[in-house]
């Protein structure tokens, strides 16, 4: 044992189980009830991962395949539509929850837990994504289930925790590579806490490098045979080719994690970290400490070189969940954790009656978050109304935003769709995959937001446009949907 839990199993402890999977299966409920609802297409990405689903393989061009994976395996038991498509995001983010209490309970107790899988479920951010699905949802799953695995084995110098911790990275690595931050906040622990080094000198360590390495195995051979297509493209979203000095953009990301963890729990982590050094952290204080200030420190790095989103750093908060609703709870500070609480069940309430009436809020003035969540299906239909007025052998895009949204609108249409490639090298996974190319059909229907592509209509010997579709997509300006016949390719 190492003294990292200060755990003690009690009678109460199935009792608690019992309450908090009840209080789970409430949320699942309202939130599976809310995207049944909703009155939202899909996003990009979720249309982007969608069509990936369809092409099942071991990687693309810009994530690991597990999303892929599980947007497939729920469309093929639910169907295609939005609601299919997003069902695991609530389901996985209440395995996320459990393992929590299972994190929880294993460093503290039960009533812990309990309490840090209903603030991690709860969060701003868990409210807002699981609606929608994401690289993230999995990432959490897995990650939080690692957490657990960590603390189990550091307690018992188990295989079956190696094993199971070694596997809950390899699935978090297929899930997003930002799973790789667990290594490096278990270098923070083991610099922190000498007790735990005997990893560094045991057979279990080095199985936790080559069970994760057995399970990114399929997909580093799919880079090798594409490229290292995700790899560059990770690498590329980092955008380190530019100025190195970005204040503002630090402080946008670290404003933001107000929003995603919330503003009470972020404050509350903040004076947790800056009363460390004084007041001292062992235990499961250390532990937690080091599996979730490293990631946002990493991520403010690397918003102030660059860029960064917010989400970035959502990989910190499964343990400062756990650490806040522990300092808290056990400090006394109970009616501050009991405002946080009200805080984001309001918020919940919020972004799910948002989505619900997404079409209506999208027009408000302050409504501009919801713009790019409709209106596509009605630039489907558009195109579709090409496509039956005349016969073309292919949809032809050139922005992988409408190749994708056309992907998922235009599913039922047996017109084949393929991108437009300007440069050798792809800049996207529709672009690798399904690229124009010069034995492609004609005549093509080339369907386009922008009001110029003329840097692809000159390839083309015959060049006939057609009437444009406006789509109300929000306040403002309406989406203009531009259509070209092309015809007679020009070799380049």
């Amino acid at each position: 044992m190492t003294g990292i839990s200060t755990a003690t199993a009690a009678p109460s402890d199935d009792r608690t189980l019992v309450h908090l999977a009840v209080v789970l299966a409430g949320l699942l409920a309202i939130r599976v009830i809310m995207l049944a609802l909703a009155g939202t297409n899909l996003m990009f990405d979720e249309a982007q991962y969608w069509a990936w689903s369809q092409e099942p393989a071991f990687g693309y061009f810009s994530k690991p395949p597990m999303i892929a994976w599980i947007i497939g395996a729920m469309t093929g038991l639910c169907g295609h539509g939005e609601f299919c498509v997003r069902l695991a995001s609530p389901v996985l983010y209440t395995g996320t929850a459990l393992f929590a209490y299972l994190a929880g309970k294993a460093l503290y107790d039960a009533r812990i837990g309990f309490w840090a899988a209903v603030v991690l479920a709860t969060t701003p951010g868990a409210s807002f994504s699981s609606g929608l699905i994401s690289t993230d949802v999995p990432l959490l799953l897995f990650w939080t289930a690692a957490l657990f695995a960590w603390a189990r084995l550091l307690d018992t110098r188990s295989w079956g925790w190696t094993l199971a911790l070694g596997a809950a990275i390899g699935l978090g690595l297929l899930s997003k590579y930002a799973m790789v931050y667990f290594y490096l906040c278990a270098a923070v622990y083991l610099v922190a806490a000498p007790e735990a080094r005997w990893l560094l000198r045991d057979a279990r360590g080095l199985a936790l490098l080559a069970l994760p390495a057995l399970f990114l195995a399929p997909n580093v051979v799919w880079n090798l045979e594409n490229g290292l297509a995700t790899l560059s493209h990770t690498a590329a979203n980092a955008k380190w080719g530019g100025s190195l000095f970005h204040p503002l953009k630090a402080l946008e990301f670290f404003g933001g994690q107000f929003g995603v963890f919330g503003p009470i729990l972020f404050g509350a982590l903040l004076w947790i970290v800056a009363r460390a050094p004084r007041h001292g952290s062992a235990g499961p204080e250390r532990l937690l400490l080091a599996f979730s200030v490293p990631v946002i420190a990493l991520v403010l790095t690397q918003a102030f070189l660059s860029r960064a989103h917010a989400n970035w750093a959502a990989a910190a908060y499964p343990a400062a969940a756990i650490l806040v609703t522990a300092t808290l709870l056990n400090g006394g500070y109970r009616k501050l954790f009991r405002t946080s609480l009200a805080l984001h069940l309001a918020f919940l309430v919020l972004i799910s009656a948002g989505n619900v009436f997404a079409p209506r809020l999208a027009a408000a003035p302050w409504g501009a978050a919801f713009k790019r969540l409709v209106g596509w299906d009605e630039v489907g239909q558009a195109v579709r109304d090409k496509l039956q007025a005349r016969a073309y052998g292919a949809v032809l895009t050139e922005d992988r935003v409408v190749t994708s949204q056309m992907l998922y609108y235009l599913r039922d249409v047996s017109t084949p769709l393929v991108a437009w490639r300007p440069f050798p090298a792809p800049r996207d996974h529709f672009e690798l995959t399904r690229p124009f190319m010069p034995d492609t059909r004609e005549p093509l229907l080339l369907v386009t937001l922008r009001p110029s592509v003329e840097y692809v209509t000159r390839h083309f010997e015959r060049v006939e446009a057609l009437a444009t579709a406006r789509v109300p997509a929000g306040r403002g300006s309406p989406r203009t949907v531009r259509f070209y016949v092309l015809d007679g390719y020009k070799s380049r």
